[in-house]
């Protein structure tokens, strides 16, 4: 019995080991992977604006202020707004009546349940205080759903960053808008930084 138990035993090894060889590859004679190419074009997630996108200085009529936006992008006016557009991004600035400056509580009580009622897919993120070259400003931050692409009726999530100023008894509001994953931190940066007020 016990010379049966053993050579069983020495059977089973003998099979893991040569189950374990396979085609008899080691990893010395595999392939190694190829380096990355430096050359290669880089990929970058939809909506990111390119780090050499110029900027041009835009004064809507009668506004009293100009902002900087991307050089090439469509403009169109609607309702007092005017919006730039690129694929899938878009700045919509706009100016508002106002007696005094918003603070993050008034947003909070008045803009966001506004912003719930009229956007779809309307998800809250933050609401705060910031600063920029033109003075402070209140910054809204949320999710919104996009319009359907015309060919393919598909949406996405937008991710929407709002600022609020203020100056001589009037709001200005820009709106920056790119798809959730973007990475336009430093875009939207020098456009809510180049907010001149002319009057």
């Amino acid at each position: 019995m016990r010379t049966r138990s053993v050579a069983a035993v020495s059977l089973v090894v003998l099979g893991i080991g040569a189950a374990g060889c396979g085609s008899g590859a080691t990893p010395a004679d595999r392939p190694a992977a190829a380096p990355p190419d430096p050359n290669a074009a880089e990929v970058s997630p939809a909506g990111d604006i390119p780090d050499n996108q110029a900027f041009v200085a835009y004064a809507p009529p009668g506004g009293g202020y100009s902002v900087k936006v991307p050089e090439g992008w469509a403009r169109t006016s609607a309702g007092g707004a005017v919006t730039f557009t690129d694929k899938l991004n878009s700045i919509t600035m706009e100016t508002a009546p106002a007696k005094a400056a918003a603070t993050t509580g008034d947003v909070k009580r008045t803009e966001l349940p506004r912003l719930a009622q009229t956007v779809p897919g309307f998800e809250p993120g933050q609401v705060s205080s910031v600063m920029r070259k033109s003075g402070r400003a209140v910054r809204i931050t949320y999710l919104s759903k996009s319009k359907p692409d015309p060919v393919t009726g598909k949406t996405q999530t937008d991710a929407v960053e709002r600022y609020v100023f203020f100056r001589n008894g009037s709001e200005v509001v820009l709106t920056l808008k790119g798809p959730k994953g973007a990475d336009n931190v430093d875009p939207w940066k020098i456009v809510t930084d180049s907010l001149s007020f002319t009057a």
